[in-house]
């Protein structure tokens, strides 16, 4: 089936290129960054159909993308929904919890990490967000968007190719939910004045490349709102912040090029049962070929896969 054409008419939305002069002997590296991931029921009672003995398998979702993840440098997943550490009280809309094993294929294909910022981090309050960072660190993942301890930074660092690149994860709300005050730090929320401390900070710690992801936007609207806008145009102006990475629409969103440096604004559904309309199947896998500059690394050029979730 062809991708919809509202998410072509998206994709197309790129205004310019990154022109670089052809420097020899410059780090460089590829990173992929892809859609939400969204285990809705049907997914989990198919994993379980692929498991066969009372566990749950993803892989088969995500075994067509797995030659792509593998092959980059940097592979970063957006996972939307808390996980189960021992499968207990597993739910999907409007409040999810899935099954542990979804950690498990995304290291299957291939992906480092992922941001784990979004409006559903909190649906099963603070056991649900430690028990996803449990989930992921046991699978050798890194993260960024949520961490369970004060002291310890949300965001995450990954050495690449001799690089050093951080990777920052914010949500616009909770879906109505609120964090503990004494937990405040749980997950990371949008605001242009935190993110850009943070994004100083972890250059100050030696980060050469840095990708900010957030979820933002109207949900299944196309062209990104005067509130995406203004905060890529504040966070493009800073040095600090390499590119943005965004989720939430479950719809593919445009790409913009501000103060050469790109925002993806949204890269639609890598794994969900939405319904909806037909865009809502639809997503990206946005590989990023980054290279060194006289004056740091920039994204150097994008290359755009189409996915489209097969719903039987």
């Amino acid at each position: 089936m062809p991708i919809d054409r509202a998410t072509l008419a998206a994709l197309l939305t790129i205004a310019g290129r990154v022109e670089l002069p052809d420097v020899p002997e410059r780090r460089s590296f590829t990173m992929a960054a892809t859609g939400d991931i969204l285990p809705h029921t049907p997914l989990m009672a198919q994993a379980a159909r692929n498991d066969g003995d009372g566990g749950y398998d993803f892989f088969p979702m995500f075994a067509s993308i797995e030659p792509i993840i593998s092959s980059v440098d940097l592979g970063i997943c957006h996972l939307e929904t808390p996980l189960s550490a021992d499968n207990s009280s597993l739910s999907s809309y409007p409040v999810f919890y899935s099954p542990h094993e979804v950690a498990e294929a995304v290291v299957s294909v291939g992906y480092d990490g992922c941001s784990t910022a979004s409006n559903h981090s909190y649906d099963k309050r603070t056991p649900g967000v430690l028990s996803t960072l449990n989930v992921i660190e046991d699978a050798g993942l890194g993260h960024a968007g949520t961490t369970d301890v004060e002291a310890d930074p949300s965001w995450w660092f990954y050495e690449v190719e001799g690089v050093k690149v951080a990777h920052l994860s914010y949500t616009y709300g909770l879906n109505g939910f609120r964090l503990p005050p004494d937990q405040p730090w749980l997950v990371d929320l949008i605001d242009e004045d935190d993110i850009l401390a943070d994004a100083a900070e972890v250059r100050s710690l030696g980060a050469e490349f840095i990708a900010v992801s957030l979820h933002w936007g109207n949900e299944y609207q196309h062209r990104p709102n005067g509130y995406q806008r203004g905060i890529a145009e504040t966070l493009l102006a800073s040095e600090d912040v390499d590119v943005i990475i965004g989720h939430h629409a479950h719809v593919v969103q445009a790409v913009e090029l501000i103060n050469d440096k790109y925002v993806l604004y949204g890269l639609g559904n890598l794994v969900s049962n939405q319904f909806f309309s037909l865009p809502t199947q639809d997503g990206v896998i946005a590989v990023l070929e980054i290279r060194e500059t006289a004056d740091g690394f920039v994204v150097a050029d994008i290359e755009f896969v189409p996915t489209q979730v097969e719903r039987g």
